[in-house]
């Protein structure tokens, strides 16, 4: 599924985690479960591997629900700008963690599930 939206400024708890994220309101998102997903995000006309949670991020109190993609490889400014993910396979659900170290881990697992490369 592909989701467009204009990305917004988040927490940036994903960036001081090494994971920064491109994030999108989801609140109005049909369709699609809450998880982690395998994903891609075309920008400047390359395909880039990503990581993509949908959810309302449990672990850090969230409330609102958003998109957040971490697009391995990339860095700069995305804020304002319109993004197309492309949600290609879920690989766990949603969960809560006990601690951010613990997030951090199962990040740096869902990481390299999501991008051999790495």
């Amino acid at each position: 599924m592909i989701v467009r939206g204009v990305v917004i400024h988040g927490a940036q708890l994903g960036r001081k985690m090494g994971f920064p994220t491109a994030n999108i309101d989801a609140q109005g998102l049909e369709g699609v479960d809450n998880g982690v997903y395998y994903s891609h995000v075309w920008l400047n006309g390359q395909r880039h591997n990503a990581m993509s949670n949908v959810g309302t991020r449990p672990s850090v109190d969230g409330q609102s629900r958003l998109l957040e993609t971490h697009i391995f490889g990339f860095a700069g400014d995305l804020y304002g700008q319109t993004l197309e993910v492309d949600l290609r396979l879920k690989i766990r659900d949603e969960q809560r963690f006990a601690s951010i170290d613990e997030l951090q881990r199962q990040l740096e697992k869902d990481a390299a599930l999501c991008n051999p490369e790495l």
